[in-house]
Protein backbone atom coordinates (compact mmCIF):
# COMPACT_ATOMS: atom_id res chain seq x y z
CA UNK A 1 0.00 0.00 0.00
CA UNK A 2 1.55 3.80 -0.99
CA UNK A 3 2.19 6.02 1.61
CA UNK A 4 0.38 9.24 1.95
CA UNK A 5 1.90 11.85 -0.23
CA UNK A 6 3.27 14.65 2.06
CA UNK A 7 5.81 17.97 1.54
CA UNK A 8 9.21 17.11 0.48
CA UNK A 9 10.47 18.47 4.09
CA UNK A 10 8.52 16.14 6.10
CA UNK A 11 9.42 13.43 3.92
CA UNK A 12 13.21 14.65 4.37
CA UNK A 13 12.73 14.37 8.10
CA UNK A 14 11.29 10.88 8.25
CA UNK A 15 13.58 8.16 9.63
CA UNK A 16 14.73 5.91 6.67
CA UNK A 17 15.37 9.10 4.57
CA UNK A 18 18.23 10.57 7.07
CA UNK A 19 19.32 7.41 7.61
CA UNK A 20 19.97 7.48 3.79
CA UNK A 21 21.22 10.87 3.45
CA UNK A 22 23.99 9.67 6.48
CA UNK A 23 25.10 6.46 4.04
CA UNK A 24 24.92 8.21 0.64
CA UNK A 25 26.86 11.55 2.06
CA UNK A 26 29.36 9.08 3.77
CA UNK A 27 29.66 7.48 -0.36
CA UNK A 28 29.93 11.46 -1.93
CA UNK A 29 32.48 12.02 0.38
CA UNK A 30 34.64 9.01 0.14
CA UNK A 31 33.87 9.42 -3.82
CA UNK A 32 35.51 13.12 -3.31
CA UNK A 33 38.42 12.00 -1.45
CA UNK A 34 39.60 9.62 -4.52
CA UNK A 35 38.77 11.81 -6.92
CA UNK A 36 41.11 14.47 -4.92
CA UNK A 37 43.94 11.71 -5.07
CA UNK A 38 43.27 11.14 -8.32
CA UNK A 39 44.12 14.84 -8.72
CA UNK A 40 46.83 14.40 -7.38
CA UNK A 41 48.00 11.35 -9.22
CA UNK A 42 47.26 13.39 -12.10
CA UNK A 43 49.97 16.23 -11.09
CA UNK A 44 52.45 14.05 -9.95
CA UNK A 45 52.45 11.98 -13.08
CA UNK A 46 52.29 14.85 -15.19
CA UNK A 47 54.89 16.78 -13.73
CA UNK A 48 56.93 13.52 -14.54
CA UNK A 49 55.86 12.71 -17.64
CA UNK A 50 57.18 16.46 -18.70
CA UNK A 51 60.08 16.29 -17.24
CA UNK A 52 60.97 12.83 -19.57
CA UNK A 53 59.40 14.96 -22.41
CA UNK A 54 61.84 17.73 -21.82
CA UNK A 55 64.57 15.56 -21.62
CA UNK A 56 63.87 13.78 -24.75
CA UNK A 57 63.30 17.45 -26.65
CA UNK A 58 66.97 18.60 -25.73
CA UNK A 59 68.62 15.70 -26.63
CA UNK A 60 66.71 14.47 -29.60
CA UNK A 61 68.24 14.20 -32.84
CA UNK A 62 67.97 17.09 -35.10
CA UNK A 63 65.70 16.40 -38.40
CA UNK A 64 66.87 18.43 -41.76
CA UNK A 65 64.53 21.32 -41.62
CA UNK A 66 63.59 20.48 -45.37
CA UNK A 67 61.69 17.38 -44.07
CA UNK A 68 60.22 19.25 -41.43
CA UNK A 69 58.69 22.61 -43.16
CA UNK A 70 58.53 24.35 -46.43
CA UNK A 71 58.15 28.42 -46.47
CA UNK A 72 54.60 29.56 -46.47
CA UNK A 73 53.65 26.12 -45.28
CA UNK A 74 51.30 25.91 -42.49
CA UNK A 75 52.53 24.76 -39.58
CA UNK A 76 51.32 21.61 -37.59
CA UNK A 77 50.81 21.48 -33.85
CA UNK A 78 52.99 18.29 -34.10
CA UNK A 79 56.21 20.21 -35.04
CA UNK A 80 56.44 22.29 -31.71
CA UNK A 81 59.42 21.61 -30.09
CA UNK A 82 60.52 19.39 -33.18
CA UNK A 83 64.52 19.59 -33.25
CA UNK A 84 65.68 20.91 -36.50
CA UNK A 85 69.05 21.71 -38.30
CA UNK A 86 68.99 24.27 -41.02
CA UNK A 87 72.17 25.95 -42.84
CA UNK A 88 71.88 29.54 -44.01
CA UNK A 89 73.77 33.09 -44.15
CA UNK A 90 72.45 35.55 -41.40
CA UNK A 91 71.11 38.97 -42.43
CA UNK A 92 72.63 40.99 -39.45
CA UNK A 93 71.10 44.57 -40.37
CA UNK A 94 67.71 43.05 -40.38
CA UNK A 95 67.71 42.11 -36.46
CA UNK A 96 65.08 42.80 -34.38
CA UNK A 97 64.45 42.98 -30.35
CA UNK A 98 61.50 41.44 -28.84
CA UNK A 99 60.35 42.93 -26.17
CA UNK A 100 57.93 41.96 -22.99
CA UNK A 101 59.45 38.35 -22.82
CA UNK A 102 60.10 36.52 -19.32
CA UNK A 103 63.79 34.93 -19.06
CA UNK A 104 64.71 33.23 -15.92
CA UNK A 105 61.59 35.88 -13.63
CA UNK A 106 63.00 38.28 -15.62
CA UNK A 107 61.48 40.95 -18.54
CA UNK A 108 63.36 43.56 -18.26
CA UNK A 109 65.73 41.98 -21.48
CA UNK A 110 64.91 40.77 -25.21
CA UNK A 111 64.18 37.96 -27.54
CA UNK A 112 67.46 38.21 -30.55
CA UNK A 113 65.57 38.02 -33.72
CA UNK A 114 67.11 37.38 -36.31
CA UNK A 115 66.56 36.63 -40.27
CA UNK A 116 68.25 32.91 -41.52
CA UNK A 117 68.73 33.57 -45.82
CA UNK A 118 67.85 29.74 -46.13
CA UNK A 119 68.34 28.83 -49.51
CA UNK A 120 65.71 26.51 -51.13
CA UNK A 121 64.78 24.41 -54.50
CA UNK A 122 62.89 27.34 -55.19
CA UNK A 123 65.53 30.44 -54.38
CA UNK A 124 65.84 31.49 -51.52
CA UNK A 125 63.06 31.68 -48.04
CA UNK A 126 63.62 34.02 -44.82
CA UNK A 127 63.44 31.72 -41.37
CA UNK A 128 63.17 34.11 -38.50
CA UNK A 129 65.44 32.89 -35.97
CA UNK A 130 65.59 33.41 -32.04
CA UNK A 131 69.33 33.10 -31.00
CA UNK A 132 68.67 33.86 -27.39
CA UNK A 133 68.39 36.24 -24.65
CA UNK A 134 69.81 39.49 -23.98
CA UNK A 135 69.76 41.61 -21.02
CA UNK A 136 71.09 44.76 -22.95
CA UNK A 137 69.69 46.15 -26.48
CA UNK A 138 73.63 46.32 -27.18
CA UNK A 139 73.85 42.60 -28.87
CA UNK A 140 76.81 41.53 -30.48
CA UNK A 141 76.71 40.75 -34.57
CA UNK A 142 75.58 37.43 -35.95
CA UNK A 143 78.02 34.89 -37.36
CA UNK A 144 79.28 35.92 -41.02
CA UNK A 145 78.87 33.78 -43.88
CA UNK A 146 77.39 30.47 -44.31
CA UNK A 147 76.58 28.87 -40.54
CA UNK A 148 74.36 25.53 -39.27
CA UNK A 149 72.14 26.03 -37.10
CA UNK A 150 70.24 23.18 -34.57
CA UNK A 151 67.05 24.38 -32.56
CA UNK A 152 63.40 23.81 -31.86
CA UNK A 153 60.84 24.69 -33.97
CA UNK A 154 57.58 27.00 -32.53
CA UNK A 155 54.82 28.43 -34.51
CA UNK A 156 54.44 32.08 -35.19
CA UNK A 157 52.50 34.21 -33.36
CA UNK A 158 49.63 36.76 -33.73
CA UNK A 159 50.56 40.00 -34.85
CA UNK A 160 51.26 42.53 -32.21
CA UNK A 161 52.17 46.09 -32.30
CA UNK A 162 53.86 47.64 -35.41
CA UNK A 163 57.31 47.18 -35.94
CA UNK A 164 59.63 50.34 -34.77
CA UNK A 165 63.30 51.32 -33.78
CA UNK A 166 64.10 47.93 -34.48
CA UNK A 167 61.92 46.47 -32.10
CA UNK A 168 59.06 44.45 -31.61
CA UNK A 169 56.53 42.47 -29.54
CA UNK A 170 55.59 40.01 -31.31
CA UNK A 171 57.19 36.97 -33.64
CA UNK A 172 54.87 37.32 -36.58
CA UNK A 173 55.30 35.47 -39.94
CA UNK A 174 53.24 38.25 -41.38
CA UNK A 175 54.90 41.54 -40.03
CA UNK A 176 58.03 39.79 -40.71
CA UNK A 177 57.22 38.67 -43.74
CA UNK A 178 56.50 42.70 -44.78
CA UNK A 179 60.00 43.52 -43.19
CA UNK A 180 62.42 41.51 -44.56
CA UNK A 181 60.25 39.88 -47.90
CA UNK A 182 59.85 36.74 -48.16
CA UNK A 183 58.86 33.44 -48.73
CA UNK A 184 59.11 33.25 -44.95
CA UNK A 185 58.29 30.27 -42.86
CA UNK A 186 55.55 30.24 -40.94
CA UNK A 187 57.54 29.61 -37.58
CA UNK A 188 60.40 30.44 -36.48
CA UNK A 189 63.81 28.40 -34.58
CA UNK A 190 64.94 28.80 -31.12
CA UNK A 191 68.72 28.19 -31.39
CA UNK A 192 70.50 25.16 -29.42
CA UNK A 193 73.84 25.43 -30.95
CA UNK A 194 75.29 26.80 -34.33
CA UNK A 195 78.39 26.11 -36.15
CA UNK A 196 80.62 28.65 -35.87
CA UNK A 197 79.30 29.85 -32.59
CA UNK A 198 77.40 32.77 -31.95
CA UNK A 199 79.49 35.70 -31.12
CA UNK A 200 77.14 37.05 -29.35
CA UNK A 201 76.80 33.57 -26.56
CA UNK A 202 80.18 34.87 -24.86
CA UNK A 203 78.99 38.49 -24.85
CA UNK A 204 76.05 37.57 -22.51
CA UNK A 205 73.79 36.58 -24.72
CA UNK A 206 72.08 33.52 -22.81
CA UNK A 207 70.50 30.49 -24.63
CA UNK A 208 66.74 29.39 -24.11
CA UNK A 209 65.04 26.13 -23.46
CA UNK A 210 62.85 24.58 -25.75
CA UNK A 211 59.42 25.58 -26.29
CA UNK A 212 56.70 23.98 -24.28
CA UNK A 213 53.73 22.18 -25.68
CA UNK A 214 50.09 22.62 -25.03
CA UNK A 215 48.52 20.31 -22.46
CA UNK A 216 51.65 19.16 -20.63
CA UNK A 217 51.40 18.68 -16.57
CA UNK A 218 48.31 16.86 -15.94
CA UNK A 219 48.17 13.18 -17.01
CA UNK A 220 45.25 13.04 -18.57
CA UNK A 221 43.99 9.35 -17.25
CA UNK A 222 44.03 10.06 -14.07
CA UNK A 223 42.14 13.26 -14.52
CA UNK A 224 39.46 11.31 -15.87
CA UNK A 225 39.74 9.03 -13.17
CA UNK A 226 39.30 12.14 -10.73
CA UNK A 227 36.04 13.44 -13.10
CA UNK A 228 34.32 9.76 -12.81
CA UNK A 229 34.98 9.77 -9.05
CA UNK A 230 33.10 13.16 -8.51
CA UNK A 231 30.30 12.44 -11.03
CA UNK A 232 30.10 9.27 -8.39
CA UNK A 233 29.69 10.98 -5.49
CA UNK A 234 27.26 13.54 -7.19
CA UNK A 235 24.95 10.91 -7.90
CA UNK A 236 24.89 9.62 -4.48
CA UNK A 237 23.50 12.74 -3.60
CA UNK A 238 21.43 13.38 -6.43
CA UNK A 239 19.98 9.78 -5.73
CA UNK A 240 18.83 11.24 -2.38
CA UNK A 241 16.86 13.77 -3.54
CA UNK A 242 15.59 11.48 -5.85
CA UNK A 243 14.10 9.13 -3.40
CA UNK A 244 12.32 12.07 -1.30
CA UNK A 245 10.66 13.13 -3.89
CA UNK A 246 9.38 9.94 -3.97
CA UNK A 247 8.68 9.48 -0.42
CA UNK A 248 6.82 12.94 -0.50
CA UNK A 249 4.87 11.41 -3.32
CA UNK A 250 3.94 8.51 -2.01
CA UNK A 251 6.06 5.36 -1.99
CA UNK A 252 4.63 2.50 -3.69
CA UNK A 253 4.14 -0.56 -1.88
CA UNK A 254 7.81 -2.55 -1.99
CA UNK A 255 8.51 -6.06 -2.14
CA UNK A 256 7.78 -8.31 1.56
CA UNK A 257 5.13 -4.88 2.47
CA UNK A 258 2.81 -6.23 4.49
CA UNK A 259 -1.29 -5.68 2.84
CA UNK A 260 -4.16 -5.12 5.16
CA UNK A 261 -6.42 -8.18 5.39
CA UNK A 262 -9.47 -5.94 4.12
CA UNK A 263 -8.16 -4.44 1.35
CA UNK A 264 -9.73 -5.41 -1.56
CA UNK A 265 -8.34 -7.20 -4.94
CA UNK A 266 -7.12 -4.71 -7.44
CA UNK A 267 -8.85 -5.76 -10.50
CA UNK A 268 -7.30 -4.03 -14.00
CA UNK A 269 -9.89 -2.39 -16.58
CA UNK A 270 -10.55 -5.25 -19.39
Amino acid sequence: MADTPTSLWRAALRPRMLGLLVVLLAAAAVCGRLGAWQLERAEVRGVASAEREAARIVTADPEPLTGLLAPGETFSGDLVARKAVVTGTYDDDATLLVTGREHDGRTDGYLVLTPLRVPTADGEAVLPVVRGWSPTADVAAAPAGDVEVVGWLQVAEEAGSALADGRTDAISAAQLLAAWGGPIYTGYLVVQSSDPQDPATADGLDGLDPPTRAGSGLNVQNLAYAAQWWIFGLFAVGLWWRLVRDEAAGRPPLPGDQVPQDAEPRVDAT
